[in-house]
């Protein structure tokens, strides 16, 4: 087999519109991938300068191989289990700033640069006021950042069609904003002009997003056979889900000039991804979280079995479809499209997403993604929505602890174990039913005030036990 690099694969060389501070596995097989395939069927015909965020990278192995390297897609299309693989070209170099921030700040003088992407985890984007001497190179994203655009503004003037489109995608609330309030932040700490902010506010473009990807990374438990079918000892494959959603909240001008979406590529351009952000938290995360102590419960162990057990399936049906959806505000056709792709997404063959995984905080989850559509379903129908009802009983009984004398995979805050440790000690049914709702640290509020909730949560721990010792007899 050939090693891969631009000797042996064809690298194409365009001007380097985009910036990208990340080149982990997530940004290579989610957006690079999306630019590749914008290459090739728009007229977007840019390339990326990848930054190293961190002073450990993969700076090396991607030089060696001239940025070239495969995203293999995994999953379930038309029914079938299917691959398929794409040689990504759209990496122009990658800069390690830690070697050399001389270096990196002359990045921002390139004339055809329009794009700032990152990817620096949800810890990324913060304000360090420590971060104080930006002479040497800073240590969070936001100052690197705010160092690069203050070159830029020198560079060039000040000339406002010099202005970049910054487009993160750490997985935060508007991300977007964030990103620009630590900017500003770092401009008052260094006490760089005012000009310079001004600059920053009216010159460029923050955009908050949203991204959806499963990126298992490099397979390196069948590499060999993947690369025997590539033909290249590529050493920075990454296999992904077929599934992709970008929504990008940002003004006309961006979509015209990053035309991602005519690509054939799921990117939504909007004025306020807010829909779209809770119709992810509670169809797909929600999903996860009201299957999760059932599942387990009945001795399933991943994402997968769980959707394809003939009970636990049509339980997660029936939430997602009957209960959760109804209390959404987006198209009815809609939400049910992107319902039938997270059920799929939950039956890929190539993932194994273990059910313990998702249990880490689950009440502060469920707070958050399943009991917002039970309350609101309520409020709309006038009934409690019976089977995510189940999966509130069946979260407080997970909360026991054990089962069988087996230890549960409990992982939360040590004082949110310790309450149910205490609840569930001697307790009538009736009573720790009532504790749990009452507790404000829980849920922030009071669930006992809602008629009947108590008493349909208790009617349910009932069932559940029966039908899980039923269960367990049966085995």
């Amino acid at each position: 087999m050939n090693e891969l690099n631009k000797n042996t694969a064809n690298k194409i060389h365009r001007p380097v519109k985009v910036l990208q501070y990340g080149e982990g596995n997530f940004l290579r097989g989610f957006v690079d991938w999306m630019i590749d395939i914008a290459n090739e069927k728009t007229d977007f015909n840019g390339n990326v300068q990848l930054v190293q965020p961190l002073p450990q990278g993969l700076t090396e192995l991607i030089k060696k191989q001239d940025g070239l390297y495969h995203v293999l897609l995994q999953g379930i299309e038309e029914g079938q289990a299917k691959e398929s693989s794409r040689l990504i070209t759209c990496i122009a170099d990658i800069l390690n700033p830690y070697e050399d921030y001389a270096a990196y700040l002359n990045l921002g003088t390139n004339p055809d640069l329009r794009f700032v992407i990152s990817n620096t985890t949800e810890a990324g984007i913060t304000f360090d006021h420590t971060d104080s001497d930006y002479s040497k190179l800073p240590t969070t994203f936001p100052a690197k950042l705010t160092t690069l655009l203050y070159h830029r503004y020198l560079h060039f003037d000040g000339a406002t069609e010099k202005g970049l489109i910054i487009i993160p995608c750490e997985l935060i609330d508007q991300n977007g904003n964030q990103l620009r309030d630590c900017i500003l932040n770092y401009i008052s700490l260094w006490q760089l002009p005012a000009a310079f902010a001004d600059w920053v506010l009216s010159s460029n473009t923050f955009c908050n997003t949203l991204v959806d990807r499963i990126v298992p990374g490099f397979p390196k438990d069948t590499i060999q056979q993947v690369q025997q079918k590539l033909g290249f000892t590529d050493q920075l494959v990454v296999t992904a889900e077929h599934f992709h959603l970008w929504v990008i909240e940002a003004p006309d001008h961006v979509a015209k000039e990053f035309p991602l979406h005519k690509a054939g590529l799921q990117v939504k351009f909007v004025k306020d991804l807010t829909p779209y952000r809770t119709r992810k938290v509670r169809i797909l995360n929600g999903g996860h979280t009201a299957m999760v102590p059932l599942a387990y419960l009945y001795g399933l162990r991943t994402v997968r079995e769980a959707v394809e057990d003939s009970k636990l399936g049509t339980f997660i049906k029936a939430a997602i479809y009957e209960e959760i959806i109804p209390t959404l505000d987006l198209p009815e056709d809609e939400l049910n499209s992107f319902a039938d792709d997270v059920l799929v997404r939950f039956a890929n063959p190539y993932i194994r997403h273990e059910l313990s995984s998702i249990a880490l905080n689950s009440i502060a989850k469920f707070k958050v993604r399943v009991l917002p559509s039970l309350l609101k379903y309520h409020e709309i129908k006038g009934t409690w929505p019976k089977n995510l009802i189940l999966s509130f009983a069946a979260l407080i009984r997970f909360y026991k602890g054990s089962q069988d004398g087996i230890a549960l995979p409990l992982k939360d805050d040590d004082e949110v174990l310790a309450f149910f440790k205490e609840v569930w000690k001697n307790s009538s049914l009736e009573t720790l039913v009532n504790t749990v709702l009452s507790e404000k640290k829980l849920w922030g509020e009071d669930l006992t005030k809602y008629p009947n909730l108590a008493a349909e949560i208790k009617q349910s721990l009932i069932t559940l036990e029966q039908q899980i010792n039923a269960s367990t007899n049966s085995a």
